[in-house]
């Protein structure tokens, strides 16, 4: 039996579920490649319409990005999320609004289900934007084209307001955004593949796909040590996905991030730095990300491309820290570790079929929570015949992500946002 990486979130698997390894054969009408926060998110969007659903994942429930992110639950997409002017660029303004309303009802959706699946992942309202330079007006022009625009609820936080939660000089004004939340990510997947379960459908872990029969009306999907015959085949892996489809695999760029989790602070070191529970993240091109944790520690996020050892990451991930609250000098780091992200050249998630009973939903990069939730509705609707909502991704196609040079490239773009942020600072 695989087993989860070490980390903050495997750690409180306090009653961690395993599912068998599919072994002989096996009929679905639906069978769902990837048990990650895409694959799960379409197989219980089926599941909850009545369909029969199996799911393939080839080592643990939500053992890659799904499982280990900084658990950042926000509406849009990587690209262009807080604001959506790259969206409307690309799309159109009336495009741009249907696909960013569909991860606002994704965020109400995932609320829903903690709810209704009792599912243990400790959501907490509210995120933070803090600006990093002094620009009121631009903030609040933003605030108001977001509010008046896609029917958001941004607010606009004074410099003293930010200063007073979060001690420390790095920060100005900020933007709060009351309905993205942060939670358990792995306690929420395995809160999925728990539902998915209760609702007639069935879970294998250890069962990589290793090749998909597409010629005949029913296909066929062969595993190290079984089968299954469905009427529909839905591609759900990214960046730890396998060579099934090479358009797919040729079009994702896996990209790594890294995550660090403190020791526990007493409250009095805690308050000295950050007062508030929120998700926050600054306005840089190389920004930090973070957000308490109970026993008040801290996850820290950031960086890409970064090739170090757990030490090592320990060491880079606590300096990054430091920059911005130098106070927690005293601050031992408990943990850090790696994960893999699925980008698309254009920063949107690929969604589509790509012939009939053949479906894809992939590629979320760094903004997977919601979009993935939205992602598995647009599927489920479409596979269902319930609407061919799916095809608002169409403008968003297959580009190549340059093979074994990508990881470089993205470490050369992460370098030239670190330069921009160097200049800015001047």
């Amino acid at each position: 039996m695989s087993a989860y990486i070490d980390n903050y979130y495997s750690r409180t698997l306090t009653e961690e579920i395993a599912y068998p390894c599919l072994e002989g054969s096996a009929e679905t009408e639906i069978c769902i490649i990837g048990g990650g926060l895409a694959g799960l998110a379409t197989a219980l969007g089926l599941a909850e319409r009545g369909r029969k659903v199996i799911v393939l994942e080839s080592k643990r429930i939500g053992w890659g990005a799904s499982g280990r992110n900084g658990g950042f639950c926000m509406g849009g997409y990587a690209l262009g999320n807080e604001d959506a002017t790259a969206l409307v660029k690309k799309t159109g303004l009336s495009h741009a609004k249907e696909l960013f309303a569909l991860t606002k009802k994704a965020q109400s959706l995932i609320r829903s289900r903690i709810k209704n699946y009792n599912i243990p992942c400790n959501p907490v309202d509210g995120q933070l934007i803090a600006s990093w330079h002094k620009n009121p007006e631009e903030q609040k022009h933003v605030i108001d084209y977001m509010n008046g625009t896609f029917g958001q609820n941004y607010e606009f936080w004074q410099q003293e307001k930010v200063r007073d939660l979060y001690r420390t000089g790095c920060y100005y004004d900020a933007t709060f955004l009351p309905d993205n939340f942060h939670m358990n990510p792995l306690r929420y997947v395995q809160g999925l593949a728990r539902a998915i379960i209760e609702k007639g459908g069935l879970v294998f872990e250890d069962s990589m796909a290793v090749d998909v029969d597409r010629k005949s009306a029913v296909k066929t999907v062969r595993t190290a040590k079984g089968t299954i015959k469905a009427n529909h085949i839905v591609f759900c892996g990214s960046a730890y996905f396998n060579s099934l489809d090479k358009k797919l695999s040729r079009s994702c760029l896996p990209v790594s991030t890294y995550v660090m989790v403190t020791e526990p602070l007493d409250e009095q070191t805690m308050e000295s730095a950050i007062r508030a529970p929120y998700a926050i993240h600054d306005t840089r091109f190389a920004y930090d990300y973070y957000h308490p944790l109970p026993e008040n520690r801290i996850l820290w996020g950031g960086r890409v491309a970064y090739n170090r050892t757990p030490e090592k990451l320990k060491s880079v991930m606590r300096e990054d820290m430091l920059k911005i609250y130098p106070q927690l000098a005293t601050v031992k780091v408990d943990m850090a570790w790696a994960g893999l992200m699925g980008y698309s050249v254009h920063k949107m998630p690929l969604i589509g079929q790509f012939e009939p009973g053949i479906w894809y939903c992939t590629n979320f990069g760094g903004n997977g929570v919601g979009p993935t939730t939205a992602g598995g509705e647009v599927m489920a609707r479409a596979i269902t015949g319930e609407d061919e909502s799916y095809k608002l991704f169409e403008p968003f196609d297959f580009a190549y992500t340059g093979g074994v040079l990508g990881p470089l490239v993205a470490q050369l773009v992460y370098a030239g946002w670190k330069f921009n942020d160097w200049r800015n600072s001047l």
